[in-house]
């Protein structure tokens, strides 16, 4: 019942945000991204740090976390280059045969002229926003209620932790360096360094951890708290505006090789790997669980604020939400304890 709980709220945003964006300027999504980038994750995140238990040996959760998100961003990035060697592959073949042609046309002659070979079709922003979607989870917004639901408060730790220091690090962090150098062009180390340095999510993390430590007013704590999930629905309501702005699906094949990736290989290869080593039951679970969660909502703040490929970015993300109402069951049977 929690679980269809979530998924209606979810529907139910998104499913605002597609309607009402008919009537709201064209800006405004733009706009929206921004406000969560700079004001209202970090109000979320230490909202969220004020409620959490973080006690308890779960340092295996970050690192569970760090090894999810560098196997998806080196899988996705193989992908990447596999597609370029192929469309290369297909070109010279086809340059191939021109020359063939040519030469056999002209007798001795041959042709001499230079055909350009194909680049691949994920530009830079679109590897940007395909990295991302491949990388890191909702592990928050999403990742909390269903392991609640499924592994209870008890374990309710080591999700948080998988999330703290795993989930908005990659996305805030390594994310924001990739978002910077795809879709800003910025490579200079320097620029790189001053893209973390400025990103608001992990100032607010540190301040988060020194301010759960300062007690507040039941009507204070309360307010925070509503401030916190309501940016999560803001989330939900950005990307039902930008699905109304979509042009296409065009970019549904490859959200569909990111999901693969994200919600699948890596979660299996991963959770088998803690089996081997005789790390199973709940911990287990709950970590698999946030491995297998669809792209973060952070990819699409992320894709508005640097400029990335939005509609791959909602199309990640819608397809992803959806499929997790699948998805989840296989992990059950499979490390459900």
């Amino acid at each position: 019942m929690q679980l269809l709980i979530l998924y209606a709220q979810l529907i139910g945003l998104v499913s605002l945000g597609f309607f009402a964006s008919s009537r709201i300027p064209q800006l405004s999504p733009h706009t929206l991204g921004q406000f969560l980038f700079w004001i209202g994750v970090p109000i979320s995140i230490i909202a969220f740090l004020r409620q959490a238990d973080l006690s308890g040996a779960i340092w295996i959760a970050p690192i569970c976390a760090w090894i999810a998100i560098l196997l998806g961003a080196g899988l996705a990035w193989g992908w990447i280059r596999l597609c370029g060697n192929r469309e290369q592959g297909a070109g010279s073949s086809e340059q191939g045969k021109r020359a063939e042609g040519a030469g056999e046309a002209g007798g001795e002659k041959r042709a001499t002229t230079n055909y350009p070979l194909p680049t691949t079709n994920y530009q830079l922003p679109t590897q940007g926003s395909f990295l991302l979607a491949a990388m890191v989870g909702n592990t928050g917004y999403i990742g909390f209620p269903v392991a609640l639901a499924v592994v209870g408060t008890q374990y309710f730790g080591w999700t948080l932790f998988y999330d703290l220091l795993g989930s908005t690090l990659g996305s805030y962090g390594l994310g924001v360096v990739l978002a910077a150098r795809f879709g800003k062009g910025k490579s200079d180390r320097t620029s790189l360094i001053q893209a973390i340095l400025v990103n608001p999510a992990l100032w607010s993390m540190g301040f988060g951890l020194l301010f759960r430590q300062v007690p507040l007013p039941a009507v204070a704590e309360s307010i925070l708290s509503s401030l916190g999930w309501s940016v999560v629905a803001l989330s939900l309501v950005l990307i039902g505006m930008r699905l109304q702005h979509l042009k296409s699906w065009r970019n549904l094949p490859k959200a569909a090789v990111s999901l693969t990736i994200k919600m699948l290989i890596v979660p299996l290869v991963v959770g088998s790997v803690l089996t081997l080593c005789g790390f199973t039951g709940a911990p287990q679970l709950a970590i698999v669980l946030q491995m297998a969660m669809p792209p973060a909502f952070a990819t699409l703040v992320i894709a508005e604020a640097y400029d990335l490929d939005r509609d791959l970015a909602v199309t990640a993300l819608a397809l992803g939400s959806a499929s997790l109402l699948l998805t989840l069951p296989l992990w059950l049977w499979l490390f459900g304890v």
